[in-house]
């Protein structure tokens, strides 16, 4: 009979291999391969369930639970694979074919699951989908061939239980969505400055002193307000442990991060040996980076190893994330024991003793049989022989580790940050800035342009991150990692001939029924209106150009500030500017909102739209509207997001306006940014000159930092007089000081729209 079975299998395979996905039933990831048949299968409590080795028995166990609270029954076991109306696993263990791959094949008589354990695991959940919003006793699911393998080995999603705390039960839910999108990292966050949440028990302190601070930030960051409420938390090794075999029967490898050296000042609040000074310290109450961090002294390694040897039993993967990231040097600058090392091993700087500091703890590690995971500081002074490298600053990181033949794990946060905005802000619960919608999370292309064919191999994988210091509590994570997670699942799975925006949508609507049931607080962003300024510069218009899904609906919008509805204009073709407008638009299907209303100003001016030469350019990493990002009659709203703002590291703003002809003008004004917490400064000084040519120019004013308002606004008025040309050249304010978040750093400096008149 086995035989047999594979014999069938084979064929059906032979005869599916050639054909594409064609595909819109609710599964994500997409299977890479999948062909729906005529006929339907039905799953009921007449249905049995055959399996062929005894480790299935955890997946029987899994989808039977999931029956059972969704359908109110269960399958029974069989020995019999021959019986009709019988769903049949058949597990294949040969090591070397462990690749997560699955071929499912519902036919009217049976359904046939064939893979290595974890593949069977995610048909399973293929499967889950596919009932979806059905919760009666008899579940119809479509005949159909699926034959399906990721494309990256690391799928990731990230969680900090640092800033904010949460209980194991949520841990759990959290894991149970990762395995539903057939995510199989979970990156625990379990250190940081503002709270240590795993017991070690060699040193108690740690959870006695350093879970718990007197008070937490709330609000923006830059208005610094702080309540007075004990908070805190930790986890137990035996709640640890439960949920280590949770997720492992899940598929799900849990990765521990210990932060050092940096971002330890729970750590030092609790034993302040570790530190450079020994002064006594609290568990930091803010956000932001601090300078207090591990000294590089050998008691203070020799602790992370013992930590590190508790730690290593508890999580049994391949990785031990040691952190590395936003590490300020000020105090190892100053440190008498940091310094001797630095002579005595020859090191160039501080930054070759934070890479000496990795290199021995990276030793360590490699001896118990593990390797090192970082951020991609680690890179800085040279890298740990056998790391890898986790790139969130950009992808350049990434490169430059895969040029190196390290392993690389995608990180970028213009992609993975899920605690950036999703949507306007204005629309949205507080954060901490910047802007990933679930269109901009589906766009990634985890393997960069700049490698060849042998250096891709390097890139394992992405991963997403959810940083905690906006968000408060358990509903606040569901809302900002789904749906963003099924569109990185997406993107780690399905291989990117594959992949295709307009069916995603389409799926993941279906998808949100079975969110639903599951009483998730998914966020509805992608019926947001998105807005898109266009120049025609030849013929000086500008025109606005509003966006969504097709298939999501159609886009009404009023240009005189009241609120669209059905017999509102509805939106055909760009819409050309003149003067101050403002559009509100919102999407409707079958005569019903969807989403929310969504609205903006725009001013046109003399600057407007015209031509700008800059002096210094704008970094790479803060350029994404290029130059007509500060000429396009939109004022950048706070919270930040990035492509409407251009960003300086370390240099002074130095651009000039051209506005084509001579003219009389007597205002200027050029927006600036303040975030402190992202190591982004006012300028502290601005300076304004005019030309009638281009090649004279007369300064006609400067402002001081503090002279410039309170909506960070540096504003000009003068006399009236004839120009052509305006430069205006900001300083900027240079390295950070001491006590700052990014302590010994070069500052950024951010400008929005310029507005001349």
């Amino acid at each position: 009979m086995i035989k047999r079975l594979f014999s069938f299998i084979f064929i059906l395979i032979i005869s599916f291999s050639s054909s594409q996905t064609d595909f819109t039933l609710p599964i994500i990831p997409l299977p890479n391969k999948c062909k729906i048949i005529k006929g339907e299968f039905l799953l009921s409590k007449k249905t049995t369930i055959f399996y062929n080795n005894k480790i299935l028995l955890n997946h029987i166990n899994y989808f039977n639970d999931f029956l059972k609270k969704n359908n109110q029954f269960e399958l029974l076991k069989t020995n019999d694979s021959s019986k009709i109306n019988t769903v049949i696993l058949q597990c294949i263990n040969e090591p070397s074919q462990i690749n997560e791959s699955y071929q499912l094949i519902i036919n009217s008589e049976k359904i046939i699951i064939k893979g290595d354990t974890a593949g069977i695991f995610y048909a399973l959940q293929s499967i889950i989908q596919l009932i979806n919003n059905q919760t009666s006793i008899k579940i119809k699911l479509p005949n159909l061939i699926i034959n399906d393998e990721p494309a990256f080995k690391w799928r990731g999603m990230h969680l900090d239980v640092s800033r904010h705390f949460f209980p194991i039960s949520f841990i759990k839910r959290y894991i149970d969505f990762l395995s539903l999108y057939k995510l199989n990292v979970f990156h625990w966050h379990l250190t940081d400055d503002q709270g240590w949440r795993i017991e070690i028990k060699k040193y108690p302190k740690l959870t006695e002193v350093g879970a718990w601070r007197k008070g937490t930030m709330f609000g923006k960051y830059s208005d610094s307000n702080y309540d007075t409420i004990n908070y805190g938390g930790y986890y137990t090794q035996e709640e640890i442990k439960d949920v280590v075999a949770y997720a492992q029967k899940r598929q799900i490898t849990i990765l521990p991060e210990i932060e050092m050296p940096g971002h330890s000042q729970a750590a030092i609040a609790s034993y302040p040996f570790l530190s450079c000074t020994g002064n006594p310290q609290e568990v930091a109450k803010g956000w932001g980076v601090f300078e207090d961090v591990f000294c590089t002294k050998d008691s203070t390694l020799q602790f992370l190893k013992d930590v590190l040897d508790e730690v290593m039993v508890l999580f049994p993967g391949k990785y031990i994330h040691i952190g590395g990231d936003e590490c300020p040097k000020t105090r190892w600058k100053k440190c008498l024991q940091c310094q001797s090392i630095i002579k005595k091993e020859n090191l160039k700087d501080e930054h070759e003793l934070q890479s000496y500091f990795i290199k021995r703890i990276e030793k360590y590690i490699n001896s118990k049989g593990r390797q090192i995971i970082g951020w991609d500081e680690i890179l800085e002074g040279g890298l740990a022989p056998n790391a890898t490298v986790m790139s969130w600053r950009g992808e350049d990181g990434g490169i430059a580790a895969a040029k190196d033949n390290h392993s690389v794990v995608m990180s970028p946060g213009t992609y993975c940050y899920f605690d950036h905005y999703q949507a306007s802000p204005s629309d949205e619960p507080l954060a901490i800035g910047g802007f990933t919608s679930l269109e901009k999370v589906y766009s990634y292309n985890p393997i960069p342009k700049e490698l060849n064919d042998e250096q891709k191999k390097y890139v394992i994988g992405a991963q997403a991150n959810v940083w905690t210091e906006y968000i408060l509590n358990e509903k606040q994570v569901e809302y900002m990692s789904m749906p963003r997670m099924a569109a990185l699942s997406e993107v780690l799975w399905t291989h990117l001939e594959n992949k295709n925006e307009t069916n995603f949508l389409v799926r993941l609507q279906k998808h949100f029924t079975l969110l639903d049931n599951l009483k998730v607080n998914y966020a509805k962003a992608l019926y947001q209106i998105n807005y898109k300024i266009r120049n025609d510069i030849n013929n000086q218009k500008l025109f606005i150009e509003l966006y969504a899904n097709s298939t999501l609906g159609d886009i009404y919008y009023s240009l005189d500030g009241s609120d669209p509805n059905i017999n509102s204009i509805k939106y055909n073709a760009p819409i050309e500017l003149n003067g101050q407008v403002n559009i509100k638009s919102a999407l409707y299907k079958n005569d019903q909102i969807k989403g929310k209303i969504a609205s903006r100003q725009y001013q046109i001016n003399k600057a407007t739209n015209k031509k700008i030469i800059f002096k210094t350019p704008p970094s790479k990493y803060y350029n994404s509207g290029g130059y007509f990002t500060l000429l396009n009659g939109e004022s950048a709203k706070l919270p930040r997001i990035n492509d409407q703002w251009l960003g300086w590291s370390g240099d002074d703003i130095n651009l000039i306006v051209n506005l084509d002809k001579n003219q009389q003008i007597s205002h200027l004004e050029i927006g600036f940014l303040k975030e402190e917490l992202n190591w982004i400064y006012l300028p502290t000084e601005v300076f304004l000159y005019l030309s009638e040519d281009g090649i004279n120019f007369t300064e006609i004013d400067k402002l001081k930092s503090n002279q410039i308002k309170e909506d960070r606004v540096a504003e000009f008025n003068f006399k009236k007089q004839k120009a052509m040309y305006a430069k205006i050249i900001a300083k900027n304010y240079g390295k950070i000081l001491s006590g700052k978040p990014g302590a010994g750093e070069n500052s950024w400096l951010f400008c929005d729209e310029i507005k001349i008149n």
